[in-house]
């Protein structure tokens, strides 16, 4: 599906080739899974409530093979077309997760899992997602919002602002969860739903904190990002500052992960519907079981 030439183009927030090559070296460092992991088995506890089979199925940029084969075994899912930077040679392959080549109305579901943080055009996405789907499919996604690393991105501007006087972009803008289900309605897609799960993970010291987040592939892939390498003294400075706000009695430093969830159907006569305005027919004060009063000064 081309896009259209006349849309704006949207704010280039995140480098997609220095995406890739985190990734890339995620994998020869060995991949840290266990977020990806968790992701992974709660989508499908999400999707087995639905209690329904779903024979065309699209995933959007998961970063390895975890959800293709935690969904494997449910019975729910047929045909599976993998887009991003998995590794998977048997199933169809596209790099781009931001440009889908699907017709209209050809899926039945589209999953993801800890990818569309890093998308810098997430409401084109999300419509090219409702444009793919057939009446009554389904989008289900779990990715990094708003809170997630909010302590290494507070301990980063100060070690920064102390030691060079100023601050760089460390740590990506994820999107809140409150701005998710306007997107989802502005996509076109019905009954939308969003929550979210938080999870904290506690480390003995901020390395092992930076290590993991280079083999999630997670490092800095920022198009503003400074090039110049981390200077020893702001390194040094973030671990105090890191230890000095976040850590625990124990000593251990926490690390807070903000998963939001979102859920949307391609409009079908069969959803459920609104009523109109006016067409209730049970008073609000019986279905309350309480007398009905007038309001101070009404007629």
């Amino acid at each position: 599906m081309s896009a259209d030439p006349t849309a704006p183009s949207p704010q280039r927030v995140f480098d997609p080739l220095a995406l890739a090559l985190r990734r890339r070296r995620a994998q020869k460092l060995g991949p840290e899974t266990f977020l990806l992991d968790r992701v992974a088995e709660d989508l499908v506890d999400r999707l087995s409530a639905v209690k329904r089979r779903f024979d065309t199925v699209a995933d959007l940029g998961t970063p390895t093979r975890a959800l293709r084969d935690a969904l494997a075994d449910t019975g729910m899912v047929g045909s599976y077309h993998a887009f991003g930077p998995q590794e998977r040679a048997d199933v169809d392959a596209v790099i781009d997760p931001e440009i889908l080549p699907f017709a209209p109305a050809s899926l039945d579901l589209v999953v993801s899992a800890l990818a569309l943080q890093s998308i810098n055009d997430l409401p084109g996405v999300l419509a090219q997602t409702r444009r793919a789907l057939k009446p009554d499919g389904l989008m289900l996604a779990g990715f990094l919002g708003g809170s997630t690393l909010a302590e290494l991105r507070e301990a980063f501007a100060i070690a920064e602002s102390d030691t060079l006087g100023g601050i760089s972009p460390r740590v990506a803008p994820f999107v809140e969860l409150r701005d998710l289900g306007g997107l989802l309605q502005r996509a076109g897609l019905a009954l939308p739903v969003t929550d979210v799960d938080r999870v904290v993970v506690r480390y003995g010291d901020p390395l092992a904190l930076l290590h993991d987040l280079r083999r999630m592939g997670a490092a800095n892939p920022l198009a503003d990002r400074r090039r110049a390498p981390l200077l020893k003294k702001t390194l040094v400075r973030l671990f105090e500052v890191y230890a000095e706000r976040f850590a625990d009695p124990d000593g251990r430093l926490r690390a807070t992960f903000e998963i939001v969830w979102v859920s949307g159907w391609a409009p079908h006569e069969s959803q459920q519907k609104p009523l109109r305005p006016g067409s209730a027919k049970t008073r609000l004060a019986d279905a309350l079981n309480v007398p009905e009063g007038k309001l101070p000064g009404g007629g």
